[in-house]
């Protein structure tokens, strides 16, 4: 139960906390009873099966992860829009940019949105058809709110509540506990590490711990910087802690570092093989590795005291070192308001940008046209202003990530693309995301007479021509799995099922070398093999030669990155256990795949070499 308040305050503050309260129900009203899914999308059977799994004999157990397990919790997680009052809606008495405030940023996050993503949706209904309860192992990091509630059965998510759509909650972060207590952080860790029946030993898998009472977190002292503690008592909470696990790279790593638990190494085979079913295995060093963005980091130079030198990411910092550094930047703003008024609360130059921003640049143009999740924004206009602000945001994200060096010298054009991230570029799971470079030389006459890595935006098509430089990580089902399961063996897409890398030649951070990254799970892969030659150790560029047909008057070299494929997106709407059906995830995605530019190209930087009256560049 929620702790009671048992300090009363003068008839003038009570009034205006009466008066508040209401006006942020007035605005922040939701039907509870609203299920995730479209309303005619089809569902799975009763016991939460898809009729047609080819893997039916997997369950919940075989996806259990060790840390707080779903109805544990006695204090409710409190919807994002109980926030919205004291971290939102204030900057222009100030002049901040709205993004500033830690509520606004993060609604036009993609961590906002992870609850109501068509793209996860679509991919989720293939999961529960390719494994049994598969979904449960997706929901747990999409919908933390929902399956800490209990709300994961049935795994298609079709039992989630509107509230849930909001993914990564503001409480579901500043609720966790560092799972490797030291005595920097909260005496109150110990408590609720105590009561934990299956202890996290390792940052990935959604293997969180949240604390069950409404204890809350944050790396800095409330109470120092306001005189008192607005969560206790004004929100009902109890003592607002300092937490210094909400500034280390390991509370990112929770969901970031993804492995499937229903493949395990063997030695023997040299190969990853089905574990036992309805058996639960937690050791992640074993497991396929399905995304690696965490581990890259860590392995990597940023993961030092002192960083990288790279401005253009750490706002007021020039170094940047951790996760938090470059996703949520630090700003120079206030971070909160009583009641609507900032003046109480300090200006602070170390206030992260709750924007959480990544490369996702597309799904967020998608979402206000879906059928169910677009009344989050119909009626909204200022969550719409946030989601657009994060568009905006991930696309100097993307811009800011790599720089590109062109030397032309006769015929011979020399293309060198530096990695400026954190982790690999790109990074997580393949679904479909990759880069490219896309090279164009024109004769005197403006004739092109060369050209790579074409796309056409009218279709979605990558012209896969004999020069493309292409990076991307491709994962595939072994032939013996493939004839277990009946399924086509190679290249595949059935990220549930997939127990072989079959390449990963994205470009590396700052401080890779061959060995750790190929320990982690997140080696270069060429031909199915690790690939010591693909990079050397402290490699994080990669360098193309192209050999033009005659000497250009102009070249034009462009990095392009690009969210999702047409063959991913085509995958989801094909693969889909309810093809076929105009209300099924897979359908409508591919609807607004089509509606919506085909999750056109970002161009990330680019380069001209030759007459200046070309210019300014354009995408073709």
């Amino acid at each position: 139960m929620r702790k009671l308040l048992t300090i009363f305050f003068t008839s003038s503050i009570t009034l205006l906390m009466i008066w508040a309260l209401f006006a942020t129900l007035q605005q922040t009203a939701v039907p509870t009873a609203q299920a995730a899914l479209p309303p005619n999308h089809p569902v799975l059977t009763p016991n939460g099966l898809p009729a047609t799994a080819v893997l039916s004999a997997t369950t919940l157990l075989d996806f259990f992860q060790p840390g707080t397990q779903p109805n544990h919790i006695t204090d409710t997680i409190d919807s994002p829009q109980q926030c919205l009052g004291c971290h939102s809606g204030y900057s222009g008495q100030i002049n901040q940019p709205a993004e500033y405030e830690p509520w606004t940023g993060w609604a036009g996050s993609m961590m906002a949105q992870a609850g109501r993503d068509p793209l996860f949706f679509a991919a989720l209904d293939i999961a529960n058809a390719d494994a049994a309860f598969a979904g449960d192992f997706c929901l747990r990091c999409h919908m933390p709110r929902g399956w800490l509630n209990g709300r994961s059965t049935p795994s298609d998510g079709s039992a989630m509540l509107t509230e849930d759509q909001e993914g990564i909650e503001c409480e579901v972060c500043h609720r966790l506990v560092d799972p490797d207590h030291t005595p920097e952080n909260p005496d109150r860790d110990l408590t609720v590490l105590a009561a934990i029946t299956s202890p996290v030993t390792f940052a990935g898998n959604a293997s969180f711990v949240i604390d069950t009472a409404d204890y809350r977190r944050g790396p800095f002292d409330v109470v120092a910087d306001n005189g008192l503690d607005p969560h206790n008592p004004f929100a009902g909470a109890f003592d607002t802690l300092v937490s210094p696990y909400h500034q280390d790279s390991a509370l990112c790593g929770t969901c970031h570092d993804i492995s499937n638990p229903v493949f395990t190494w063997d030695e023997p085979s040299q190969s990853y093989v089905l574990n036992d079913m309805d058996q639960p295995f937690t050791d992640t060093t074993a497991m396929f590795p399905v995304e690696r963005t965490y581990s890259e980091w860590f392995l990597s130079e940023f993961n030092t005291p002192q960083g990288v030198e790279l401005p253009q990411f750490g706002g007021n910092k020039s170094s940047v070192s951790t996760c938090q550094d470059c996703h949520m930047r630090n700003v120079t703003g206030v971070g909160g308001a009583f009641f609507g008024n900032p003046t109480n609360s300090p200006v602070r130059d170390d206030l992260p940008l709750h924007d959480l921003t990544g490369a996702n640049n597309w799904v967020p143009q998608i979402i206000p046209q879906h059928p169910v999740f677009s009344a989050t924004f119909n009626a909204n206009q200022a969550r719409l202003d946030a989601l657009n602000a994060g568009i905006d945001r991930a696309t100097a994200m993307l811009q800011n990530a790599a720089e590109l060096d062109v030397a032309l010298t006769g015929t011979q054009l020399v293309v060198t693309i530096t990695n400026n991230s954190g982790h690999k570029l790109p990074t997580g799971y393949i679904e479909g995301r990759r880069m490219w470079l896309q090279v164009e030389a024109y004769d005197a006459n403006g004739a092109l007479i060369y050209s790579s890595g074409a796309y056409d935006t009218a279709t979605g098509t990558l012209t896969e021509d004999a020069d493309l430089q292409l990076y991307e990580a491709k994962h595939g089902l072994s032939a013996d799995l493939a004839a277990q399961l009946g399924l086509p063996a190679g290249e595949s897409f059935h990220f549930i099922l997939n127990n072989e890398i079959l390449q990963d030649n994205r470009i590396p951070p700052r401080g890779y070398e061959y060995v750790a990254f190929e320990a982690s799970g997140a080696a270069p892969y060429t031909n199915g093999l690790p690939d010591p030659t693909r990079y050397a150790d402290g490699q994080y560029w990669d360098t193309t030669t192209y050999t033009l047909p005659a000497e250009p008057e102009l070249v034009i070299v462009r990095l392009l990155h690009q969210v999702a494929s047409r063959e991913y997106i085509e995958f989801l709407r094909d693969q889909s256990p309810f093809l076929g059906n105009p209300d099924s995830n897979g359908q409508i995605l591919y609807a607004l795949w089509e509606a919506n530019g085909r999750s056109q190209p970002t161009i990330m930087t680019q380069k001209a070499v030759g007459l200046e009256t070309y210019l300014p560049l354009v995408q073709k």
